[in-house]
């Protein structure tokens, strides 16, 4: 499989890199940066563009992983698709609308894409088992901390986890009425009723905490990244996978 990353020199870029340069049933045929300084990867034959049409139009890959920042996701994506070219794209921040624009284009063009807010696996299966206990302890506020080089908040691990409770839950408001934030903010993001607090730190990479309320008892689900290679099997699942499908997929979850 002919594969080419965009974003190659950002921290989940370069392990994204190296675990195509490790996999038997892959090549990498080119990477792109915004401004290259030079025209190959160092130690290698590979080469670096600074377009990403133009990147397309010289290697044709089969696939195009994109980490980047979520100012040019869509923008991106979008390309990539309407070339024909498979997406499996890590960057977060998409609105509901462009997903639905970016399936639209994808069945159009019959091309198997991928966009995961997360890649670990332990994150997908997170999301899941909140998603299953959701139905049954509707009160729950979601913490999710990164670095704090991190430019969206709350991330999209976040914001999915959110939507997938939102589906499985009674519809309630949290907390007391008539509360007051005395700092605004200080109740963090309200989705549907339930919160989203983002913490950034340095030190950080992904963590995120799901904790759930009731009468006399609690029950919080928590994930960590430690390192960013946590990603990496679901990028090389998902670059596969996608080989198989006709259309846009939104989460890891749905090809595992």
């Amino acid at each position: 499989m002919k594969v080419a990353v965009s974003g190659y020199k950002g921290r989940m870029g370069s392990e994204v890199v190296k675990t195509v340069l490790g996999e038997k049933d892959m090549v990498l045929v080119g990477v792109l940066d915004k401004e290259p300084a030079e025209q190959v990867m160092p130690d290698s034959d590979i080469p670096v563009f600074g377009d990403l049409e133009t990147m397309i139009s010289t290697v044709q890959p089969d696939c195009i992983v994109d980490f980047t920042i979520p100012k040019f996701a869509f923008s991106n994506t979008k390309t990539i698709i309407e070339k024909g070219v498979r997406a499996v794209v890590g960057t977060t921040g998409f609105t509901a609308e462009q997903i639905e624009i970016l399936t639209k284009i994808a069945e159009e063009r019959g091309v198997g894409s991928l966009i995961a807010p997360n890649f670990a696996i332990g994150a997908v299966l997170m999301m899941q088992f909140a998603e299953k206990a959701a139905k049954y302890f509707p009160n729950v506020e979601i913490i999710e901390l990164h670095h704090d080089k991190k430019l969206d908040a709350p991330s999209g691990t976040a914001v999915k986890t959110a939507e997938m409770m939102a589906a499985a839950r009674e519809k309630i408001r949290q907390g007391a009425d008539g509360e007051e934030e005395t700092i605004s903010g200080a109740r963090g993001a309200d989705y549907e009723g339930m919160r989203i607090h983002s913490v950034r730190l340095p030190g950080l990479v992904a963590h995120q905490e799901v904790i759930f309320g009731a009468e006399g008892q609690g029950l919080t689900l928590r994930h960590d990244s430690y390192d960013r290679i946590s990603f990496m099997s679901g990028v090389a699942l998902a670059i596969r996978e996608t080989a198989n499908h006709q259309t846009l997929i939104y989460g890891l979850e749905n090809i595992l």
